[in-house]
């Protein structure tokens, strides 16, 4: 069901279906909106408005009386304008100012001994004509204005006005009593500073201000009357009335366009790029191969271009073209949002941009400079960088200062922790670290101190090893060789009193095996040291391993039944032939033998497995030791070093070491590993191919 539901869902149809939907919603809800506004000249805000003398228009038309029956008592009448006697005295004009200065700063006529009112008496003589000729465009101008505002003031229809500062009246009503205003079904009636206004509701309108703001420089002998008849307020509160629906029922259709475009956006953004294969990857046209930065001002420049167009009808008064224009710009503006949604879900959003691109070359060629460069190129980098950076961000340029401030303290306080840390291992702390994060310069040097001061710590650690073990080593040579040797000098002693024959046949057997023992000890000594030096001759041949190990078994069957073990041989069934010297290859594994013989437990089984890696051969010997070997791999290898630390074995604890020498001078390997009393020595050897 989802398989089918998704062939359909994201069908090539069914996104142009989804398309169209969402453009001519788009386009509906403008077009509402441009009637509205535009055509019918309808603010939406009407729709909050609870009646006419609550709405904005109402109370516009009342301050605009108000502001003309102002003017029109300022000017009092064309005879008083005429006289100039609304020009107050020492009025100065933007014309006259400007005229005042050219004579201050450029007239010969200007005397600066003089004072400043005989230099202007001197001005007025001078410029007396064109000074009178500003006079008189002034009070034309005001005159004109006075005319203008009684001609508006008379196309008021059903409109009652009084006016009075006590002297002069204006008015265009048969009754100037207050009485009759306030018989009308609205008015607005100012005394000094009392006020009445009919409907009471209109104070509670919030732009009632607009009124009040003309008439806070009334005085007590100013009254000002206002009244609209029912005739003309009719017409107006249906007028009124009809806006309020056209609008509130232009706010559902809007609400019900923008739903089903909510709904028809939201779906193509989630069917946009994919396919109904159902695979993850978004797929892109070309016109997603535009930059996005391209497309987010092409969209911002449509929408200029909407915006314009819509100037344009509506001074030519064309309305019947806003609907094909708007569906034809939002297409495209579409089209480039959805390109737009698909870069984002591909994340690559930021990163398919030409800014991008160009700052990411920019920081690109600069850090590989900078990382391939010397310290020097590096600095020079920074010093030419960081004012070009200031220039360029002179706007935030407290954020950069503060950005360069932070990353120098930074390298600061790392040069004090490199400091600081050399500083600890001059005076012997080789196991401190420096702890300087990063790839740059001082994280570098940093990791190079901490990598000497490792050296420094692993050439410590091994000159004390080295001198623990030659002090062992000397201990246990000592403790070998005294013991056979001492023995020896003893019974040499007895012999020199011995007069009984069998005794003496005794001390001599004795002197004998003692001399023997010595004798191994010294040889062992010496082909330990040899063989770690690595001057015996190595003579490479092709060995049969398995051949190699039972032919040795063969010789040492004798002490194989005496020592009571049982051994295991494993081996692949194939021959399996190795690089190695028969000889010292057979010493390496008869020392391991011996060891065996000397050290496993009596009555158990030896293991001996051959594995075939196929570019290598694995010897493992295994067998359970008679002494607890309470002791690590490592140190078992030691020379002079023992499973049975009280050294009552005949054992000279070179074997191993032996062993491991051999090997090696063969290109192999040798290791050994203890798990409880088992003991495991692992033999790994290059592998001859067969030809």
């Amino acid at each position: 069901m989802d398989i089918k539901w998704r062939k359909y869902s994201h069908s090539v149809i069914s996104k142009v279906i989804g398309f169209i939907i969402a453009i001519l919603c788009f386009t509906s809800a403008i077009t509402i909106v441009s009637n509205v506004a535009v055509v019918h000249k309808v603010d939406f805000e009407i729709v909050f408005e609870k009646s006419y003398f609550l709405g904005k228009d109402y109370l516009s038309e009342c301050s605009n009386v108000i502001d003309s029956l102002r003017r029109v008592e300022n000017y009092k009448s064309e005879e008083h304008i005429l006289q100039g006697g609304t020009l107050v005295e020492g009025q100065t004009s933007n014309e006259e100012y400007n005229l005042l200065n050219d004579f201050e700063y450029n007239s010969r006529s200007y005397n600066p001994n003089l004072t400043t009112e005989e230099n202007h008496k001197i001005f007025k003589e001078v410029y007396a004509d064109k000074l009178l000729q500003l006079r008189n465009e002034l009070i034309q101008e005001e005159l004109k204005d006075y005319n203008s505002t009684l001609k508006k003031l008379a196309n008021y229809q059903g409109l009652f006005y009084y006016a009075s500062n006590g002297k002069e009246e204006f008015t265009n009503s048969p009754n100037k009593a207050k009485d009759y205003f306030k018989s009308h079904p609205s008015y607005i009636i100012f005394e000094g500073s009392e006020q009445e206004v009919f409907p009471l509701e209109v104070k509670d309108n919030t732009n009632f201000y607009w009124v009040t703001s003309n008439t806070n420089q009334l005085g007590q002998q100013d009254i000002m009357y206002i009244a609209f008849t029912e005739e003309s307020l009719n017409p107006k509160i249906a007028e009124w009335k009809e806006n309020k629906l056209l609008v509130t029922n232009s706010l559902y259709q809007i609400g019900a366009f923008l739903l089903v475009l909510t709904i028809a956006f939201i779906y193509l953004v989630f069917v946009i790029g994919r396919k109904p294969q159902g695979d993850q990857e978004v797929h892109l046209n070309f016109i997603d191969r535009i930059y996005n930065d391209f497309k987010i001002v092409m969209c911002f420049l449509l929408m200029a271009l909407w915006v314009a167009v819509m100037v344009t009808l509506d001074h030519f008064q064309t309305y019947q073209f806003i609907v094909p224009i708007t569906a034809l710009i939002a297409s495209f503006g579409l089209i480039l949002v959805l390109s737009l949604v698909k870069h984002l879900k591909n994340r690559t959003l930021i990163k398919h941009t030409l800014t991008f691109k160009i700052f990411y070359e920019l920081f690109k060629f600069i850090n590989n400079i900078y990382h391939s460069g010397r310290v020097g190129i590096k600095v020079v980098l920074i010093v030419i960088g960081y004012p070009i950076v200031v220039a360029i961000t002179f706007f935030i340029f407290p954020i950069t200062l503060g950005v360069a401030a932070w990353m120098a303290h930074k390298k600061v306080k790392e040069f004090n922790a490199i400091k600081e840390g050399v500083k600890q291992v001059k005076n012997g702390d080789v196991n401190y670290t420096i702890n300087v994060s990063g790839d740059g310069e001082f994280a570098k040097l940093a990791r190079d101190i901490n990598s000497i001061t490792d050296g420094l710590y692993k050439a410590v650690e091994s000159e004390t090893k080295s001198e623990r073990l030659k002090a062992e080593l000397i201990t246990n040579v000592s403790h070998d060789i005294r013991t056979p040797l001492t023995s020896i000098i003893t019974y040499v002693d007895l012999l020199k009193h011995e007069q009984d024959q069998a005794k003496v046949d005794g001390y001599l057997e004795i002197i004998d095996q003692k001399s023997q023992r010595l004798k191994v000890l010294t040889e062992n000594l010496f082909e330990a040291a040899k063989a770690s030096s690595g001057t015996i001759p190595v003579n490479f041949e092709k060995i049969d391993l398995v051949s190699l190990i039972t032919q040795g078994l063969g010789e040492l069957d004798d002490k194989i039944q005496e020592s009571k073990l049982e051994f295991k041989l494993s081996h692949p069934k194939d021959r399996v032939y190795i690089k190695a010297d028969g000889r010292l290859l057979w010493r390496a594994i008869e020392n391991l033998l011996s060891n065996i013989f000397k050290y496993a437990l009596e009555g158990s089984r030896v293991y001996i497995n051959i594995i075939d890696l196929g570019t290598g051969v694995t010897l493992i010997i295994k067998n359970i030791s008679a002494y607890e070997l309470n002791i690590s791999a490592d140190e078992l290898m030691e020379r002079f070093k023992r499973g049975d630390e009280s050294r009552s074995s005949q054992g000279s604890g070179l074997g191993l070491s032996i062993a491991k020498s051999l090997i090696e001078i063969q290109k192999g390997s040798f290791k050994i590993e203890i798990d409880g009393d088992l003991f495991k020595a692992i033999i790994q050897m290059s592998k001859e191919e067969l030809n």
